[in-house]
């Protein structure tokens, strides 16, 4: 107990005063740490998107602190500082991949002094980087939470601007919606990501990653879903225990899909399947077969009896399939 409450005050005291001397925009940008008062086997470590803040991730870390998770909620690299960040000058944003994947080797290596099951999860870049380090470290991670990661834009014209334009590009918020971090910033910042995604592809084919949790939307404009299901059907052939979903067009869940604030009003289902995924060990084929399966008014309990399912069933999983077929008619 000491020892953890050691490793605990060291980890945030070192982090206060890393990001006091950065100097940060608001109070959104700090790391976020929602730690138990005694040791856990489980933590998990969320990164926030490109150009975003950890204020991103507040909700789902909150969820899955209540679920008796240690949680960390980092800021990434050259993010969240205060400046007057513009086309003549842009913020600080990394132009070389291995900022990023020396920070995110770092933040798992926090992650495994606060538990034994490690977790990684992300939005947007910081998914890419979570898929990055599941492939990279496939048995020290034990799930990748995947919300609409970044390998490529939704046509060949974007990809075209982000791999060969050095210009600055400004976010266009919705009405009504919170932008969460800088406001634009150096196309070659967000390069690193799109190699980083293409790398991803690439490796997937051929090797093993951690168990992933792959979620997209059919109303994100900013990344493509086909990528995301070329990822899946990639690292399933290595890892059944991988599982995909794309939310319904009808839900109108945008690239921003972690917060209400950010436009999602239903942000309780990324929380909810995330929360599923990481308590459960169905397989892709078993989840499948369940929802398939599953009729108004039948027992989940007595489907999985009749496929010989051995695991248990996560508590929420009922509910939840019962509320994505409302939208899809598939729960998968």
């Amino acid at each position: 107990m000491a020892a953890y409450n050691d490793v605990t005050e060291a980890l945030i005291k070192k982090t206060r005063a890393r990001e006091e001397a950065l100097g940060l925009r608001d109070d959104t940008c700090r790391s976020r740490f929602l730690l138990q008062p005694n040791p856990t086997s489980k933590v998990v470590v969320f990164f926030h998107g490109f150009t975003a803040a950890p204020a991103q991730f507040d909700t789902i870390g909150e969820a899955f602190f209540k679920a008796g998770y240690n949680v960390l909620i980092p800021l990434m690299p050259g993010h969240g500082q205060a400046g007057d960040w513009n086309e003549d000058n842009p913020p600080p944003l990394p132009e070389n991949p291995h900022i990023y994947q020396e920070f995110g080797q770092n933040w798992l290596q926090n992650a495994q002094s606060l538990g034994d099951r490690v977790l990684l999860g992300g939005l947007s870049g910081g998914s890419t980087l979570a898929a990055w380090l599941a492939l990279e470290y496939p048995q020290q991670v034990d799930r990748g939470l995947l919300f609409a990661p970044y390998l490529s834009g939704t046509n060949a014209l974007v990809d075209w601007v982000v791999e060969r334009m050095n210009v600055y590009f400004e976010w266009k918020t919705e009405p009504g919606a919170v932008g969460f971090g800088y406001a634009g910033f150096h196309m070659p910042a967000l390069r690193v990501f799109l190699d980083l995604g293409q790398d991803i592809l690439d490796r997937a084919k051929v090797q093993l990653a951690a168990p992933l949790l792959i979620v997209s939307s059919a109303s994100d404009r900013a990344v493509d879903s086909e990528e995301h299901q070329k990822l899946f059907q990639s690292a399933l052939k290595f890892q059944p225990q991988c599982w995909y979903h794309c939310f319904d067009r009808q839900l109108e869940i945008g690239h921003n899909m972690m917060t209400q604030a950010e436009g999602n009003k239903h942000v309780d289902l990324p929380i909810a399947i995330a929360k599923t995924y990481a308590e459960s060990d169905l397989t892709w084929n078993e989840i499948t077969a369940l929802s398939q399966r599953l009729q108004p008014g039948e027992s989940l309990e007595a489907i999985a009896a009749q496929l010989n399912l051995s695991q248990p069933l996560p508590p929420d999983l009922p509910s939840l399939l019962t509320t994505l077929r409302l939208f899809a008619g598939d729960a998968t």
